[in-house]
This record gives structure tokens, sequence and C-alpha cells, in this order.
């Protein structure tokens, strides 16, 4: 399995309304973002991860975990912490038809009540991206991904991968899913106390529509 940790300048460079980090001038930030949940065997937890440190993080959500679990969905909400859109069914964009992609964004949209929007395996094709500008969507992609689903990869390895590359700005990729979940309970105790150490705040993504 291959993917960039650290998203590649080119990408950024071609898609300047995307969001992929967000820098502060002032004190340092780091932007955590959850794929995938809400789910009760991770999702929690999480949650009491970060109320140790006072970290803020956003969570992009898929409607059907929403709907199945709304009790913990409304946690996420009531600690504060910024939601976003992932399509009802984790739809991949370059598998699916235009019009299922963005009829299922807005069956999503109907238990998620967020114009942050991030793309199921950062994929989407130009035609769905345009569309769901059109519609004020915010599209939030990422600095670094922490790979933390990837079954070949240490949670060690994963964790040297976020140390190495996030920095003031990051807008890191992590999952409150089982999949991820011994990576995730390995890594994340350690970047929030690592970087509280430097200094950092975390914080969540607040809505700005970058198309008027």
């Amino acid at each position: 399995m291959w993917y960039p940790v650290k998203t590649a300048a080119i990408f950024k460079w071609l898609f300047p309304k995307l969001l992929w980090q967000i820098p502060s001038k002032n004190k340092p930030v780091l932007y955590l973002t959850f794929d995938d949940g809400p789910i009760p065997e991770v999702t929690p937890w999480v949650l009491e991860q970060l109320a140790k440190f006072n970290a803020k993080a956003t969570f992009f959500c898929i409607g059907r975990n929403v709907v199945q679990f709304p009790e913990i969905y409304q946690q996420v909400i009531n600690e504060g912490h910024s939601i976003g859109n992932h399509t009802f069914n984790h739809l991949d964009g370059w598998k699916t038809k235009t019009a299922d992609y963005l009829k299922n964004t807005a069956e999503c949209a109907e238990h998620v009540n967020s114009k942050l929007f991030r793309p199921p395996y950062g994929r989407l094709n130009f035609i769905q991206m345009r569309q769901l500008q059109k519609q004020n969507y915010q599209i939030v992609m990422w600095d670094v991904i922490a790979a933390d689903f990837d079954p070949e990869l240490s949670p060690k390895k994963c964790l040297a991968n976020i140390l190495r590359f996030s920095k003031n700005g990051t807008i890191l990729v992590l999952h409150d899913s089982k999949k991820a979940q011994s990576k995730l309970e390995y890594v994340l105790p350690q970047i929030l106390e690592h970087y509280s150490a430097l200094g950092y705040e975390f914080k969540s993504i607040e809505y700005k529509n970058p198309y008027l």
C-alpha cells in the first residue's frame, strides 16, 4: 500500500481553494481531524483523550454512523468539536457517478449539519468538486496523513511519520475507526503530549466559505 504521508506541494498549488493547512502567525497550532466515525468502540475514547489536554478537533462523520449512534455524534458537538460531512456511505468519488455522489453527500447533510466536507480516500473528480463548491462546501484535505488504517505500518512507524512531518498549521488525518483503533490508541496520547510540551494548541477547523 503506497500513499504520501506528507502532501506534495504541487497538489496544494494545483488546488488552492481546497484546505490543506492553516498556518498560525502566533502560537503554533495543530489541527487534528478524525475520519469515519462516530462509533462506540473508538470515538468516546478519542474524546476522553482530547479532554485531558483541552484539545479541540474536527470529526468528519459518515452519515450512516451518525444515524446509528446519534448520542455519540451529539457528544462530539457538546464537547466543543467541529463536525464535517464524509458522505453517508463512505463513497469513493473516483468510482461513483457524480449524481450518486452528490445525492449521498446530501443524504449525509440531513444528519450532519456542516459545510465542511472531506472526500473519503481523498478522492473526488473535478465535476464533483465543482458541484460541491457551488453548494458552498469547504473541502478539507490534509497536510499529513497518519496512515493508522494501514495494517502493514507499525504503531511506532506511524508515530514517527507524524512527528517528522507535522508542524505549525498542519491538518493531520487520523481515524476513529475499528481498523485504526490499535494504532490510534498508541499514537494519539503521544501526539497530544508531545505537541503540548512544544507549546502547540489543538484547534478545530472553523468553516469559512472560500468561494465567495
